[in-house]
């Protein structure tokens, strides 16, 4: 068999495993997938998520550093490590790897609500404004737009916070969250 096969039926049955629970299987399977040595990071994601699951945060970084050497342009990686690093406090480098993760993917959601969540944290909701419009020239919908609606808010642009609420209750005038914020603004 080849290389290839090997990685996909032992990272496959790692995800197997995985799924019922049953991690040290998991574990044995997805460090065989690694053990193939293909240019593939799904086995070491797999051994960062037993690593958390087991409460083990420095060995799940480990297991995204490992992915990132193989493919610096994972944003998942990159994601998932950003995710431990909030977990053990290390803000600085968290928003680092988040910030990272959506230069290259600006559609990765988790990678945006983790940041943003940071960003009000730790006061720096402007550098989310690049992230937020290029995620809507990607694809401009109703939960970026209001997610840059309340960061305008927050730093109190209003006015332009208004311009992007009229723009999504224009599509969805149902919106109860987008109602509430501009009733807010305009008080």
């Amino acid at each position: 068999m080849s290389k290839h096969i090997d990685y996909e039926i032992n990272r496959e049955l790692g995800e197997c495993y995985l799924f019922m629970g049953e991690l040290d299987k998991a574990e044995t399977y997805y460090r065989k997938a690694v053990e193939c040595g293909c240019k593939h990071t799904d086995a070491f994601f797999g051994l960062a998520a037993i690593s958390i699951k087991r409460g083990r945060l420095d060995e799940a970084g480990g297991h995204y550093r490992d992915a990132l050497a193989l493919a610096p342009e994972e944003d998942k990686a990159l994601t998932g490590l950003g995710l431990v690093e909030i977990e053990q406090g290390a803000a600085e480098e968290a928003f680092a790897h988040l910030h990272a993760a959506l230069n290259l993917n600006p559609g990765n959601l988790i990678a945006m609500n983790a940041l943003l969540q940071l960003s009000y944290r730790m006061e720096r909701v402007d550098e989310m404004f690049p992230h937020l419009k290029r995620a809507l020239q990607e694809e401009d919908n109703n939960s970026i737009r209001f997610i840059l609606a309340g960061c305008l808010s927050y730093l109190g642009r209003n006015e332009e916070a208004r311009e992007h609420l009229e723009i999504l209750l224009g599509r969805d005038p149902s919106n109860s969250e987008a109602q509430e914020l501009y009733a807010h603004i305009a008080a």
